[in-house]
């Protein structure tokens, strides 16, 4: 996971020194599935924004915001959704096109494990909503009691944000 940071100083819950930015995004590089040992195959790609396996499961990344109650911005986890054929082709012909965010819904499935929950997060159910031309399209996970998904409709606190953080950047041994 990568930090995406802002300007917050906050104290650490695992090694207690002082942090200059409270991260407020993380991102995977790839989806769950994917294995170093497919760059060798040509039937599968991984680039900034998409991703095809063995050229049968298509992934593209995304963002699942979650309100974040006491702070002015929102939480961001990057993450990686998979398609179906149809929709992944849908959405790459579109992926220039000027009003796409106009397009419905595609669903999807969550393809990245978050460490944050203590419940799995893969194959969660999603919609994945277009933005603008030039911005990441965003999910909605299925409004059920996964902490995920109540965290993404209720919000969270500046308070959880740094315990994310803090189990991100110094996770357990």
């Amino acid at each position: 996971m990568l930090p995406g940071v802002d300007d917050q100083t906050w104290y650490c819950g695992s090694c207690s020194e002082p942090h200059h930015g409270l991260p407020f995004s993380y991102g995977s590089p790839a989806p769950a599935y994917w294995r170093p040992e497919l760059e060798e195959d040509e039937r599968s790609v991984l680039e900034g924004e998409i991703c095809v396996i063995q050229a049968e499961h298509y992934f593209v990344r995304t963002r699942l915001v979650i309100p974040v109650l006491d702070a002015g911005n929102d939480f961001d986890w990057g993450v990686w959704v998979s398609l179906s054929r149809d929709n992944f082709r849908r959405m790459l012909d579109k992926w220039d096109t000027p009003g796409r965010d106009s397009e419905p819904p595609y669903f999807g499935w969550l393809s990245t494990e978050l460490p944050a929950y203590d419940v799995p997060t893969l194959n969660l159910k999603t919609n994945l909503h277009h933005e603008p031309v030039g911005t990441r399209p965003h999910i909605e996970l299925e409004p059920t009691d996964h902490p995920l998904a109540v965290e993404q409709r209720t919000g969270i606190t500046t308070e959880r944000v740094r315990e994310i953080a803090t189990l991100l950047l110094h996770p357990p041994a």
